[in-house]
């Protein structure tokens, strides 16, 4: 919500998209969701700046290894994964790796099929492999279900109108430095739906 509050098209093109595929007459449901391309971009980007975490739970080289750029893991070496600056590496993600721009993760038929030139590859906010998070699948339902409705039924904006404040705070799971304040209005298409509640 923070980074659709500071790209406010990003918000009104995905809240367009939610009208056109489920109108107004109906709250947005987890079927709808293959349905939207749009606002699962979203979801893939905001992941892709703001990973879950930074850095994956740590793991232990089973055998000697030869890694990315040729650096050499001995066996029994505690190895972490820096998901943070992977997922911001300009040499995979072009020259704007720290802007949210969610029609990266459109593919060329407007769908969602990960990026056309592999960078999809180093995206693991839930990790990967055996070990990968098994509630990813849930996340992403349930993410995208909130977001789409949050979207759908309100109009968002920062409190006060002032600018977010995207800075990261300190801790395991990168939390805001500033927490969002934000104020929401019903959207008209939505208020007799929103009544009817």
């Amino acid at each position: 919500m923070a980074l659709l509050l500071t790209n406010q098209s990003a918000a009104k093109k995905a809240t367009a998209e939610i009208d056109a595929v489920v109108g107004t007459s109906r709250l947005l449901q987890e079927s709808d969701l293959a349905g939207l391309p749009y606002l699962r971009c979203i979801v893939s980007e905001t992941l892709r700046l703001y990973p879950l975490a930074p850095n994956h739970v740590p793991h232990e080289a089973s055998r000697d290894c030869v890694v990315a750029g040729g650096h050499a893991v001995a066996r029994g070496t505690m190895v972490l994964v820096d998901v943070y600056s992977m997922q911001r590496d300009p040499a995979v993600w072009g020259q704007r790796p720290d802007e949210f721009v969610p029609e990266r993760f459109m593919d060329d038929d407007g769908g969602v099929g990960g990026r056309r030139d592999g960078g999809s590859r180093w995206m693991m906010p839930f990790g990967m492999g055996r070990r990968k998070c098994p509630g990813e699948s849930l996340a992403l339902r349930m993410v995208g279900v909130a977001l789409g409705v949050m979207l759908q039924c309100f109009e968002w904006e920062p409190e006060g109108g002032k600018e977010v404040d995207m800075s990261e705070g300190s801790g395991l799971t990168m939390p805001m430095a500033t927490p969002l304040v934000a104020v929401c209005r019903p959207r008209a298409e939505m208020e007799s739906l929103l009544k009817a509640l």
